[in-house]
């Protein structure tokens, strides 16, 4: 049996962190949380500040890799809002016989989405949370062809679990 690497994606507030954690304990797939690896980063002195920005998200997908290769499954849970994170993607499932899903998350209810912005507080220490206009204005390339969209502002947690493990199966 071979794992799954699932690439979850969609702007902050969307609700990856939440789905990931769910999805997580539901199947047992390890969770990666971008925002995790670069607040540690952060908390040791590394600048983002000039950087490609991708650094967390290349720590992720060689940790995925690591998990893949034991038959595990892995859940990357970061924004995504760049093209070349499709080749960390394809890169960490070659030779492991995994099967790559992509999931991008959006809240189309925009007082909802402001609502979960402005209401959050941060779970790490060293992450900067977003303000609500820095997240509006944020120039983000959606997920080329994603396997899934799902609206977070239409579904429950429970809902887009269930969702994912009906169309992702045999998650």
């Amino acid at each position: 049996m071979t794992g799954w690497l699932l690439a979850l994606s969609g702007l902050p507030g969307t609700g990856k962190t939440t789905l990931a954690r769910a999805l997580s304990e539901a199947t047992g797939a390890v969770h990666l949380r971008i925002d995790s690896i670069e607040a540690a980063l952060s908390s040791r002195g590394v600048s983002f500040e000039g950087a490609r920005g991708d650094t967390g998200y290349v720590v992720a997908y060689a940790l995925a890799r690591d998990v893949l290769m034991r038959a595990q499954s892995a859940i990357v849970d970061g924004v995504h809002g760049w093209p070349e994170a499709r080749a960390l993607q394809d890169a960490a499932i070659a030779g492991t016989g995994a099967r790559l899903f992509t999931v991008e998350l959006a809240c189309s209810d925009t007082a909802t989405h402001r609502d979960r912005i402005e209401s959050r507080i941060s779970d790490l220490p060293g992450l900067t949370l977003p303000t609500w206009d820095a997240v509006r204005t944020r120039d983000v390339t959606s997920v080329p062809a994603p396997d899934l969209t799902l609206d977070t502002a239409r579904c429950t947690i429970e809902q887009a679990v269930d969702r994912l493990q009906s169309v992702c199966a045999p998650l």
